[in-house]
């Protein structure tokens, strides 16, 4: 497991070997994304996609049982001038970019209340599990702005075009089993339960060859920007990847002898 440093706005925690939980340690103002906690989320992301080490998953979750994240902390930009909140956005697009990209899988445990950029960092992520009885919108329109953290791309692309103008220019908000039935959940889990469910699918995935996992994703995420057949192309491309790599061959002995594989990475 790689070692972290101490994040001021952070917790790393480990789960076995291969997992890593990543809490959002503000639960005072509810989780808010500040410049202090993006600074440390692309940080803590950036060493997981240079370096992941044994990380084979990350579960991104909020401390206390209230939030998961509120959004951004407009206390902290009450009186910002244009220059000083652009150069504290650019500093949240970037920390949102490294989150899409990073090749090892994210799974957001939202255990609580998501909104504005909460909700679009939970969406930044390859999916999510929501807890039933916690509130979810994009209600940005209602303080002058609009969704800024990718969140009219990532909630269109969930939901649907149609469904996603709904919820950003009404700005109301929806349940867990309302964001399970549109799309934008993967699972809507009970009171308690949330961090547990990401959990376990996490041990599911780090069971799994890595390279494949890792490669997996990437066809998924940059293929379904494209046409089919280029999306097919770029797929061959990241199968061919692996055909000459120890794992292969570990699954295909393992699956002869009958035993569980042993996947290293390699």
């Amino acid at each position: 497991m790689s070692n972290f440093p101490s994040y001021e706005t952070l917790e790393t925690q480990p789960h076995g070997s291969h997992i890593v939980q990543i809490t959002l340690n503000r639960p005072a103002a509810l989780n808010a994304l500040n410049t202090q906690m993006a600074r440390d989320l692309l940080d803590v992301v950036t060493r997981i996609t240079v370096d992941p080490g044994a990380v084979r998953c990350v579960v991104l979750t909020g401390a206390g049982g209230k939030a998961f994240c509120s959004g951004g902390d407009l206390k902290e930009r009450d009186g910002m001038t244009r220059a000083q909140w652009e150069a504290q956005h650019e500093l949240f697009e970037r920390t949102f970019i490294a989150m899409m990209e990073c090749p090892t899988p994210i799974i957001a445990a939202v255990n609580g209340h998501a909104y504005g950029g909460g909700l679009e960092m939970a969406l930044c992520c390859d999916f999510i599990y929501a807890a039933r009885g916690a509130r979810f919108a994009l209600s940005e329109v209602r303080l002058g702005i609009m969704p800024g953290g990718c969140g009219t791309q990532n909630l269109a692309r969930a939901v649907g075009e149609r469904r996603a103008k709904e919820l950003i220019l009404s700005a109301k908000a929806f349940s867990a089993d309302e964001g399970l039935l549109w799309g934008a959940f993967n699972e809507a889990c009970e009171a308690g339960t949330t961090l547990a469910a990401a959990v376990a699918t996490a041990q599911t995935i780090a069971g799994n060859a890595p390279l494949s996992v890792r490669q997996a994703k990437k066809s998924i995420h940059y293929g379904l920007q494209a046409d089919l057949l280029t999306g097919y192309r770029f797929e061959i491309e990241a199968y061919n990847r692996l055909v000459d790599t120890e794992d292969r061959r570990e699954g295909v002995r393992a699956f002869n002898e009958k035993r569980a594989p042993v996947f290293q990475g390699r």
